[in-house]
């Protein structure tokens, strides 16, 4: 898993760099690679595009002269079909003008996944904890031979798209007086060093009685907390936490601590369960009644 993890950093890297260096320097030119064609005994869609407008516009009818097909690889739970789309070609006699309908805008251009099928990758890998190697030989049982290193492709071009919406989703999140945040650790494979250490997942949220309900997660390499001080930016409002050190640094400029009750309690239920301490046995009393 961690193995696929670079793997798909690696190509969002990758997608990212050649977006910014589109415009400034000539593509060169690379080798491409041949691509298998989807299995025949698939059931297919024929999506047709066709131009609006089939007159010319010198006046004169267009005529079809031809088509360009292209397969998209789709995917339904339980099954995969393929999506043919069919471009008509349309040309004046008159004046030889050619006219085809556009290529529909697709997730990854010119890749043969629909947005249905990355989805499909990307929930089975993130919620249901599918690696790609298990999702390489689900595919496979259906006749269809995806390598991991395409699937890592796929997941880190989709990470490069979906970065606006979790941009544009931090900063309504950000727009609340009452955030609550919270961090946990998580396994992090180092490059070339072929061992773990230990990194976190940052969440911050907004609470159960504001209009928006958002979670933001922040991968970060350490429990540093300069992670979250980078994450909250100017914000100013009243954090809930627990006493973790980290937050500390960022309260009294304009931000409130708000002291977690379920973290402060387990200080009386350790203490109650160590030496039956009646004085923690009443808060744990009264911490009952809050709820």
């Amino acid at each position: 898993m961690l193995d696929e993890l670079i793997d798909s950093d690696i190509a969002a890297i990758e997608a990212e760099l050649a977006q910014l260096t589109a415009a400034e320097t000539p593509p060169k030119p690379k080798a491409q690679p041949k691509r298998a064609p989807l299995p025949p005994e698939l059931p297919r869609t024929l999506v047709h595009h066709e131009p609006e407008n089939t007159q010319c516009r010198c006046g004169c009818q267009l005529k079809r002269i031809g088509e360009d097909v292209s397969e998209n690889l789709d995917y339904v739970p339980g099954e995969f079909t393929v999506e043919r789309h069919i471009r008509g070609k349309w040309a004046c006699e008159q004046c030889e003008t050619l006219t085809q309908a556009p290529v529909p805008p697709q997730v990854i251009n010119k890749g043969i996944p629909t947005a249905g099928l990355l989805a499909q990758v990307l929930v089975a890998k993130y919620s249901d904890h599918l690696p790609l190697y298990r999702q390489v030989r689900i595919f496979g049982r259906a006749g269809l031979a995806i390598p991991r290193s395409t699937l890592a492709e796929w997941v880190g071009a989709c990470g490069v798209q979906l970065q606006p919406l979790v941009d544009a989703l931090r900063n309504a999140l950000l727009e609340h007086t009452v955030l609550h945040a919270d961090e946990t650790p998580a396994s992090m494979l180092a490059p070339g060093k072929k061992k773990t250490h230990r990194a976190y997942v940052w969440a911050y949220c907004t609470t159960p009685f504001s209009d928006l309900k958002a979670v933001v997660y922040d991968f970060a390499p350490t429990r540093a907390g300069e992670h979250a001080r980078t994450f909250l930016g100017n914000w100013q409002g009243k954090l809930v936490c627990d006493d973790y050190s980290g937050y500390k640094a960022g309260f009294g400029n304009g931000i409130i601590e708000i002291g977690c009750l379920a973290h402060a309690r387990r200080k009386f239920y350790d203490l109650h369960q160590a030496n039956k301490s009646q004085l923690a046995a009443q808060a744990l009393e009264y911490i009952g009644q809050l709820y």
